[in-house]
């Protein structure tokens, strides 16, 4: 089978189409012939440490969709000719093993593309506002690079949860294509200088829930527009900024609360917990349609790399998915 293949350092990173053994299931997991994956921004960052020792190669693609084509010992509920999407490992693949656990049945009403764009981004929303960040109705949420794939799948969760939401970007056009979304307030800079259109926005309440998807860029100013017992999510640095000021007076006072969004050092039980909860509350909104992935392009598979390059270059809206196989 076919199979994408990097290796990332300090200089950047290379992709390779390679020829490559199809792997078979082990134990509590499933075969999926591919037909479609979605590209994640994380994946490509050195700083996010996902690629072992600079100079590894390691089979690239973190969540896609297919069809079951074998299962292994002990897998129940799945049976060869099934439609699922999930998170996996080697998902810019012909096919790739995907953990029974991690699996979700593809609702009829989702393409391929759409469904693979939503296990990965999803989950990571569904983890940042309603299992740890406890987001309520009526609530301010802030979202910062809210054009990026997990800041639209914030956005959108956010609405059905019934947030209010106020997003940053360094596009007023890319702000402007997600108001049909729901996007309260769109505020457009590249600089860390929002805190006072947020407060204003919020009449001086400040954002209950913060999802800080740019990095340390931007730390320090969310600290500040932060209402009474308020709460940070980092997800991500692309930035590049590991480092970033605390008010710790701000901190005491407001009795905000400051978390971290990762799979890195998570067992596959502890990644796999929330899935059943997500399966009941998340993807009823899927399937009728009152969410819909939001696919800023569909790209071919030999174009893994143009696609790439042009989330590199934040180009995109949304998320840009791999087809794989018709």
């Amino acid at each position: 089978m076919q199979s994408y293949w990097m290796t990332i350092d300090d200089n950047g990173s290379t992709i390779e189409l390679r020829d490559s053994p199809t792997p078979q299931p082990g134990p509590g997991q499933l075969l999926v012939r591919m037909r479609a994956a979605s590209l994640n921004r994380g994946e490509f960052v050195a700083g996010h440490g996902l690629h072992g020792k600079p100079g590894t190669w390691k089979a690239i693609g973190g969540e896609g969709s297919g069809e079951v084509v074998a299962v292994g010992e002990g897998v129940t509920g799945w049976k060869p000719g099934d439609e699922v999407m999930g998170r996996c490992a080697g998902a810019f693949s012909e096919y790739a093993v995907m953990e029974a656990a991690e699996a979700i049945a593809k609702p009829e009403s989702l393409s391929w593309e759409e469904a693979a764009s939503i296990p990965l981004t999803f989950l990571v929303a569904f983890d940042m506002l309603v299992l740890q960040g406890k987001l309520k109705a009526g609530e301010w949420l802030l979202i910062n690079g809210v054009s990026s794939g997990v800041g639209v799948a914030s956005l959108q969760l956010g609405k059905v949860l019934g947030a209010n939401v106020i997003g940053t970007s360094g596009s007023a056009a890319k702000l402007e294509a997600l108001k049909p979304l729901g996007l309260d307030v769109a505020i457009a800079t590249r600089h860390p200088v929002f805190a006072a259109k947020v407060m204003e926005a919020t009449q001086q309440h400040g954002a209950d829930l913060v999802i800080n998807a740019v990095g340390g860029s931007v730390f320090a100013e969310n600290i500040r527009c932060m209402a009474f017992e308020g709460r940070l999510a980092t997800v991500g640095y692309v930035d590049g900024v590991l480092h970033a000021d605390l008010d710790l007076e701000a901190l005491h006072a407001k009795r905000l609360a400051v978390f971290g969004v990762s799979n890195k050092l998570r067992t596959k039980q502890q990644r796999s917990a929330s899935i059943p909860r997500f399966v009941e509350e998340v993807m009823p909104h899927f399937a009728s349609g009152r969410i819909k992935p939001q696919l800023d392009q569909v790209v071919e598979f030999g174009q893994l790399v143009e696609a790439k390059r042009r989330m590199e270059e934040g180009a995109h809206t949304g998320k840009i998915a791999l087809r794989i196989q018709a």
